[in-house]
């Protein structure tokens, strides 16, 4: 592993544990729209450490199409965010749940792009249709308590 990578690799864990803590956020959609935001945040880090331009609209169209396009894995943080308005039970599995879900998805994302970014890649040649499978394994392999 290049030091570049390393670094890189502490980036995704710093921005994970801020989802994580954003995934604690008690109202329906606020939390993913926290999550989201430090998912972009993560990625232009990353891209400033690769040495690469970044847009943060281009950054949120690339997330919200590997992310989105990653059924069922997708569909995690938002089934969980939504079943905090659930009352009661809805809730606690929701404030239970959704740190991890939330920790998890970041994980993935950050992996995602430090092996495009780490193969010489850019935001340019990115192909989200391409890496949403090594987005889904990540964030499966990162829920289950593996790191990848």
């Amino acid at each position: 592993m290049t030091e570049r990578e390393a670094q890189a690799q502490g980036t995704v864990k710093k921005y994970m544990y801020w989802s994580m803590g954003a995934g604690l956020i008690p109202i329906p959609v606020v939390d993913l729209a926290a999550v989201t935001g430090i998912q972009i945040k993560m990625i232009a880090a990353l891209a400033k450490q690769y040495g690469l331009p970044f847009s943060h609209d281009t950054g949120k169209a690339l997330l919200g199409s590997i992310v989105g396009g990653a059924v069922p894995a997708a569909a995690g943080p938002t089934a969980v965010s939504l079943a905090k308005g659930l009352p009661l039970i809805g809730q606690a599995a929701g404030a239970a749940a959704m740190p991890a879900v939330a920790g998890a998805s970041t994980y993935a994302v950050g992996k995602v792009f430090i092996q495009h970014f780490e193969s010489g890649g850019t935001f340019l040649d990115f192909d989200p249709a391409k890496v949403r499978e090594h987005y889904a394994r990540e964030f499966e392999g990162k829920r289950a308590g593996s790191e990848s």
